[in-house]
């Protein structure tokens, strides 16, 4: 059982927090496109986080994983290939070759192309 001090302290939080949920869904218009930018960029690094996001001790593990993989020799899976983004007058191509004549070699979005086939 609570102290009366104690519930008069819980209902009063809980009553401010209820009113502050209902002044910022009221208020909304106002700061949400200013909020939008932040969060889309939160929700891709929480659902596809880069290897910026990883502890120090682990990019640390991660980049001598590379060497210790070669050091293996046939065990090691194959190295994928470098995906190339390619745009040729409108067109997008995604490859591992080298882009063909004619066309514009740019970055791959982040994520946009996670597997080639073989």
């Amino acid at each position: 059982m609570r102290s009366p001090r104690q519930r008069a302290f819980w209902t009063l939080l809980a009553v401010l927090l209820l009113a502050a949920a209902v002044a910022a869904w009221w208020t909304r218009d106002q700061w949400a496109g200013q909020v939008q930018p932040w969060a889309e960029q939160a929700w891709r690094k929480a659902t596809r986080p880069g290897a910026d996001t990883l502890p120090q001790d682990r990019k640390a593990a991660s980049a001598n994983a590379g060497g210790a993989g070669s050091a293996r020799g046939g065990a090691s899976a194959p190295v994928a290939p470098t995906p190339r983004k390619c745009v040729q007058q409108g067109r997008t191509i995604y490859t591992d070759q080298p882009c063909p004549p004619g066309s514009q070699e740019q970055l791959p979005d982040g994520g946009a192309v996670t597997t080639l086939p073989r």
